[in-house]
């Protein structure tokens, strides 16, 4: 059974006396229109699997992965509610970059892929609800728009016109034209909001119309044909035994806002202060193999090339340091439970020049390294204390 928290009510109860009647319009707060992300992930083939297997079986199946898409969504989107079989959660504007929402949905999708997979190598039972998981899929719908926030009956309600409509988006024809079975649709407000380019990203453009929202352009990866890339593509990744040096920390928070954290420049920024900017490219508008920062400290820059990326798991770059040359590292993510974070970095194996200056260099790489962890672990401390509340004003 998931428990989902219970948001905060932006309302003070109105009294009935004479007194507290003069003093209620003070007290009593209309909630303001906000700005954001709408995103919705629904599993597709559920009322089909429902009808053709064994109910209990069935019912177990599905809220383990409900509990996996959940798990994937949060902490970086804020979980409005469950609708049957539906995740409908959110963003505020300020709250989620491109990357970090593409880069939430792919490894949620993922996530979900490799549950339906486990589940199924696992069991040895011949049942219709287990012999029919692989027909089970994912699909998102993400919009941007405006809503306002409500609290009935204790739990919050979003509502508003890009409410509707991103519900509407999800009974479409994706699956018809296009093709895809698992896929993340992301409406034309969405892409420009985030800054995206989805032609290069390799999305297709698509189009729906509705009597009551009239038409919609929007723009679909196709998340099966990520998950096979994800599982052919060739790895760069720095193993224990492959390090010159390795640097492990541990961070009071979940390990997709410490991923966030290391990967956003503007957040790096906020404990990398040796740092004055980083510019980054990314192509699409979107961070991967392929992105490069450009990070300047005092007068002289950095140089950073993302080689592989794999969200929330790793991700490898080649740093190009004045005087020094290339070098690649590995920043590997493991959750401790689900509000603690253990982070590897490791320095591939130096050769040449290199090593003859790294007894030179270690002592103050090692010590950087120690006060950015310090730095990081106070910022995600303070930001943890900070309660949530809904924007009243």
């Amino acid at each position: 059974m998931l428990s989902l928290p219970t948001a905060p009510t932006p309302y003070t109860s109105l009294k009935s006396t004479e007194k507290d009647v003069q003093t209620a319009s003070h007290e009593w707060m209309i909630p303001a229109a906000e700005s954001g992300c709408l995103v919705l992930a629904d599993i597709s083939g559920y009322t089909q699997y429902l009808r053709d297997t064994e109910l209990e079986h069935a019912q177990d199946v599905l809220a383990d992965l409900m509990e996996t898409v959940v798990g994937g969504l949060r902490p970086a989107l804020r979980i409005s509610k469950l609708e049957g079989d539906a995740v409908f959660a959110y963003a505020l504007v300020a709250e989620i970059e491109a990357s970090m929402l593409l880069d939430t949905i792919d490894g949620t999708y993922f996530g979900f892929r490799s549950r339906l997979r486990d589940i199924r190598q696992a069991t040895t039972c011949d049942c219709n609800a287990c012999r029919l998981i692989p027909n089970l899929n994912l699909k998102f719908v993400a919009h941007n728009g405006r809503f306002v926030r409500n609290v009935v009956a204790g739990n919050e309600e979003l509502t508003g016109g890009d409410v509707i409509v991103a519900h509407r988006l999800l009974k479409n024809n994706v699956k018809d034209r296009l093709g895809y079975l698992g896929y993340a649709l992301f409406t034309e407000s969405c892409v420009t909001a985030l800054g995206l380019d989805p032609l290069i990203l390799g999305m297709g453009e698509h189009r729906e119309s509705y009597e009551d929202v009239g038409e919609i352009l929007s723009y679909v990866e196709d998340l099966e044909a990520a998950w096979n890339h994800e599982q052919e593509r060739r790895r760069v990744f720095v193993l224990p035994t492959e390090a010159q040096l390795e640097f492990v920390a541990e961070f009071p928070a979940p390990v997709n806002v410490v991923w966030d954290f290391s990967t956003s420049p503007r957040k790096r920024l906020l404990w990398q202060t040796d740092f004055t900017h980083i510019d980054q490219t990314n192509p699409g508008g979107r961070r991967g193999p392929g992105t490069t920062n450009h990070c300047v400290h005092g007068r002289g820059a950095i140089t950073e090339e993302i080689l592989d990326w794999h969200p929330f798991h790793y991700y490898t770059h080649r740093i190009v340091l004045p005087m020094v040359g290339p070098w690649v590292q590995t920043f590997e993510f493991r959750p401790l439970g689900e509000e603690a974070t253990e982070l590897r970095i490791r320095i591939q194996r130096l050769r040449g020049k290199q090593r003859l200056l790294w007894p030179l260099m270690r002592p103050s790489l090692a010590k950087g390294m120690r006060d950015n962890a310090d730095r990081l672990r106070q910022i995600l401390k303070e930001q943890a204390a900070q309660p949530v509340r809904l924007q009243t004003e």
